[in-house]
């Protein structure tokens, strides 16, 4: 059951898949569509998952399920990620490959590979409080507060010196 990303739990569980470029406004529309579709028909076990999208920078794609109401199973999941792969084919972008950075340069996100990421703080060019993606946040409340963060504040932060 597809429920408003504002609407679902802050318990919810979350995934986000984040693009090694930006959506353009075409794909953004394409893809919050098939996005619906999908939700709409995914289940675990049978029953409807409740669960809610949402796509951030055009380049973040997060899924979220209210695990209270039914919880994501093994299958369930494993349709999650055949249906992220399917996008990754379909527009030609990396949204699995969770060896990259993304970070902010003022309002422009910047995405780099990790070995560039770690050059980069290095070289000084991102600092400990250059604003990072914490992509490894597991519910909605985390997502809401300790997604864009300082890259000190998070596990980027073994690279900086």
């Amino acid at each position: 059951m597809l429920v408003e990303f504002d609407n679902i739990s802050d318990e919810a569980r979350v995934w986000i898949y984040q693009a090694n470029r930006s959506f353009s406004e075409v794909e953004l529309e394409e893809i919050k569509a098939k996005l619906s579709n999908f939700i709409t028909q995914w289940t675990a076990h049978g029953s409807d998952l409740e669960a809610a999208f949402d796509i951030k920078y055009k380049r973040f794609i997060i899924l979220a399920v209210d695990q209270e109401k039914q919880s994501a199973t093994g299958c369930s999941i494993d349709a999650s990620v055949h249906f992220i792969q399917q996008l990754e084919k379909e527009y030609n972008v990396d949204l699995m490959d969770k060896m990259n950075v993304s970070y902010k340069q003022g309002e422009y996100v910047a995405y780099k590979d990790l070995k560039a990421f770690r050059k980069m703080a290095k070289d000084r060019a991102v600092t400990g409080n250059t604003i990072v993606f914490n992509n490894l946040v597991a519910t909605k409340a985390e997502f809401l507060e300790n997604w864009e963060v300082p890259a000190k504040e998070s596990w980027h932060g073994r690279f900086l010196n």
